[in-house]
């Protein structure tokens, strides 16, 4: 098998191309010939040593991806050679096959392309339990999307358009604009250019959202902050701008607002009954069309360096997805 090796944690530049032995699964794993990984912000900081998740190095990079199943582990009789699946966890996926627990292996419906299912559970299952289980989003309300270009920006796009809510969009630049308003936003902000708190007045009668999905951080906070409703709620989702922010608390306070923390991964391992029915829900828009991801860029796996500078950059749009020839 072939593999990117994180042999230090120097980023993009401690990651190195390999051949390795394929592995063969332990009892109760599987062995994944996996077609398709994506990139996400975690990847990113994984590689340079700042996510909560450190493996030991050396280690394959890769927290979600997609594949086939090739062997069985002893014991496992929950899935079959052949069948496609999704894997979600911390590392592994940058690579041509993967060991792997089965519990962690989830069986795709019939349909379900292998790429949508490698650019799916993180930012879908994030958006989700943010703006439905954390935020109680309700039909009616508006929800201000912050990074909306992006991959937990466009899957929250359109959840919140599922549920029947009024969405603004938040983003950087024309092209990032214009792909939220193909997606079906109510309105657009590009804050590269305009003023964020003017622009929510009068989009809003200056009322403000109810609900602020920010998986952003940094500059933007304080404004969006300042600008929510009466009763609203500010989902604390990431910090892609690189800056946590402190913000004046004595405005939740004036506004009777919840700053609401939503962590997907440990949702998943607190409560996976209860995420496993999240998944099952979204799995059923997306065979309604309700729900696609937005895949941005496409990369062989040998060029993944150049997947990780596009996530840098800030220039993604959507999800980046690498493609191994298996």
């Amino acid at each position: 098998m072939k593999a990117w090796l994180c042999e230090s944690l120097d980023g993009v530049a401690g990651m190195h191309w390999r051949e390795l032995p394929t592995p063969e699964p332990a009892p109760g794993e599987v062995r994944v010939a996996i077609r398709a990984a994506s990139l996400n912000f975690p990847d990113l900081l994984i590689v340079e040593g700042k996510y909560q998740a450190r493996p030991p190095l050396p280690f394959v990079p890769g927290a979600e991806f997609a594949g086939v199943v090739e062997a069985l582990g002893e014991g496992v009789t929950t899935l079959a050679v052949g069948q496609p699946v999704a894997v979600i966890g911390t590392h592994g996926g940058f690579a041509t096959h993967a060991c792997v627990d089965a519990g962690r292996a989830i069986a795709l419906p019939p349909g379900f392309a292998l790429e949508d299912a490698a650019a799916f559970a993180f930012t879908y299952g994030t958006s989700q339990h943010a703006l439905l289980d954390r935020g109680a989003l309700r039909p009616g309300e508006t929800v201000l999307v912050l990074g909306a270009a992006g991959g937990v920006g466009t899957a929250a796009l359109q959840i919140a358009k599922a549920v029947g809510a009024h969405v603004i969009a938040a983003a950087s630049g024309a092209e990032k604009c214009a792909l939220c308003r193909e997606l079906g936003a109510d309105a657009v902000i590009d804050y590269s250019v305009e003023n964020l708190r003017d622009a929510l007045k009068a989009l809003t009668g200056g009322r403000g959202p109810d609900l602020v999905y920010d998986p952003v951080g940094g500059e933007l906070a304080e404004p969006a902050l300042r600008s929510i409703a009466w009763r609203g709620r500010y989902l604390v989702v990431g910090f892609a701008s690189g800056a946590i922010p402190a913000l004046p608390w004595n405005l939740a306070l004036l506004k009777g607002a919840s700053i609401v923390g939503v962590f997907w991964g440990e949702f998943v391992r607190r409560e996976p009954q209860a995420s496993a029915a999240a998944i099952g829900q979204l799995a059923r828009w997306y065979a309604e069309g309700r729900i696609k991801p937005v895949v941005g860029a496409r990369f062989a796996l040998e060029d993944l360096p150049q997947a990780y500078e596009r996530m840098a950059s800030r220039r993604a749009l959507g999800k980046l997805i690498v493609v191994c020839g298996n």
